[in-house]
């Protein structure tokens, strides 16, 4: 990633050589640095001279399998910076808050030695501060309850800069995921901003709980956020935290990668989680309805399923109400609306405003028009012709995947 400068200033470049992980993240967060140059990924750190992305893979798949015991490469990146606007040591502060060090041969979901964290240095002067500022994070690591760092430090070797699809990787392609930004620790007396507090946990509920990891400056996070949270009406409890632990006493199964990540909570432990979002909104619901939908409910949702007559919920409920998606809690018909059409299925002659869509079937040899959730895409049931008045229509919909909530007294 090239970043514009003066021609006159790039006399005195300096260079050093990181690995973080994924390098395409890698790339972006230390290219926002002020006074770096340009970044650049590659390889490097491994026994083979020259290697391409395919085969630093397929190097390490090998590795897992016992084949070979070579010194694999790590995904690093290159970053030139000018020493008269940033110092190496800057560079190095960013570098350890901007992952975490302590993982070993991985970084999030990233497996393996060619993930590792690093530090290839060009000269003595360089190897000096790595394991100054190593010491220096170490310290503040174990004060916020951290492991020990793990990052190789070690000179230079066998650098390969990587295939021109990976270069800019994020700016190329918008849709890739925000990172985390390392383990919220500050590195000390950084001017980086204190993350927040883990959530407190009695403010939570214990029994089903979820909650949405962001970062900040995360496009998709905002466009989260007002795809879905603004308009969350879903009786399932959700909150939101800048910070990468879990609330105090409660467990993650893995580190977080990648933001925004949901992560459904029950009795303190997670159960599921879903990564990124790129607008995809019927991806998310129906994540979340395998979480928390019965398998007769799941069937009739995501199978278009039907349910026999007469067996379904809702079908004599005639309480002032509205009945609302199972899933995201969004009105669908009210109660006034109903009606007994004597099939076995709950009907209505009218839906609530923008509350479904209806889809041309001509599954099982017959032409029906199926309707679905406006706000999850699940499938609800059919719309016929022969309704009462005033719209004629008549939405025969399986009561399993409606909730009703009653009207306030």
């Amino acid at each position: 990633m090239l970043i514009a400068m003066p021609m006159h200033a790039l006399a005195d470049v300096e260079s050093i050589v990181l690995g973080m992980g994924c390098f395409w993240g890698a790339e972006k967060r230390m290219s926002e640095i002020p006074g770096v140059i340009d970044v650049e990924s590659g390889y490097a750190g491994g026994d083979v001279e020259t290697v391409s992305y395919r085969e630093v893979l397929d190097l390490e798949a090998a590795r897992r399998r016992g084949k070979t015991d070579l010194r694999n490469h790590a995904e690093v990146i290159r970053v030139r910076f000018d020493p008269d606007r940033v110092s190496l040591e800057t560079v190095l502060k960013k570098f350890w808050e901007n992952h975490d060090p302590t993982q070993g041969d991985r970084q999030g979901n990233d497996r393996g030695s060619n993930y590792r964290s690093a530090i290839y240095t060009s000269d003595d002067a360089q190897q000096a501060v790595a394991i100054a500022t190593r010491e220096a994070y170490q310290q503040a690591l174990s004060a916020a309850g951290h492991g020990q760092i793990t990052t190789e430090i070690a000179p230079l070797r066998h650098y390969n800069r990587a295939e021109d699809d990976h270069q800019d990787y994020l700016k190329k392609n918008p849709n890739g995921y925000c990172g985390l930004g390392g383990t919220g620790v500050a590195f000390p007396g950084g001017m980086t901003k204190t993350v927040p507090p883990p959530l407190t946990a009695d403010r939570l509920n214990f029994a089903r709980q979820l909650i949405v990891f962001e970062a900040e400056d995360c496009p998709f996070c905002k466009r989260f956020r007002a795809e879905v949270l603004d308009h969350w009406t879903s009786d399932l409890p959700i909150a939101t935290t800048l910070n990468p632990r879990p609330p105090t006493d409660w467990t993650l199964e893995k580190s977080l990668f990648a933001t925004p990540t949901v992560v459904l909570f029950e009795q303190g432990r997670e159960v599921s989680r879903y990564t990124g979002y790129q607008g995809d909104k019927d991806r998310f619901w129906k994540w979340l309805g395998f979480r928390i939908l019965t398998p007769k409910q799941q069937r009739i949702a995501f199978e278009e399923g039907t349910e026999p007559a007469f067996t379904g919920s809702h079908l004599d409920e005639k309480r002032p109400g509205v009945f609302v998606d199972p899933i995201t809690g969004a009105p669908l018909f009210r109660s006034d609306a109903k009606f007994n059409s004597g099939t076995g299925w709950p009907s209505f002659f009218n839906p609530v405003e923008g509350a479904i869509t209806l889809h041309e079937d001509n599954s099982h040899g017959m032409r029906r028009m199926e309707v679905r959730s406006a706000s999850s895409g699940i499938h609800l049931g059919h719309r016929f012709d022969d309704g009462p008045p005033p719209s004629g229509k008549r939405y025969c919909i399986n009561g399993n995947v409606l909730s009703f909530v009653p009207d306030a007294e």
